[in-house]
């Protein structure tokens, strides 16, 4: 993230690890401090803590209302796993 190289810095299902303690809040905080302003951070994931509810420009909330996977269709090899 502060190399340059990258404008934008997406920590897929970060939400998630927080919600399971696999990462703490703190280290995310601290990491989002140190974000230079030309750099967009994407956090997603369930479960978002209302810490990084508060600290987000953006919060969407997806609510599932149609999925294939009720129609009896698994999982599939390099899509959902």
């Amino acid at each position: 993230m502060l190399s340059g190289k990258f404008r934008i810095i997406v920590l897929d299902e970060i939400n998630v690890a927080l919600y399971f303690k696999l990462i703490d809040g703190k280290d995310i905080l601290a990491f989002l401090d140190r974000k230079p302003d030309d750099v967009e951070v994407v956090l997603t994931g369930r479960y978002a803590p209302a810490f990084l509810i508060r600290r987000a420009d953006l919060v969407t909330d997806m609510k599932e209302h149609k999925h294939y996977y009720r129609k009896g269709v698994a999982a599939r090899l390099g899509i959902e796993k």
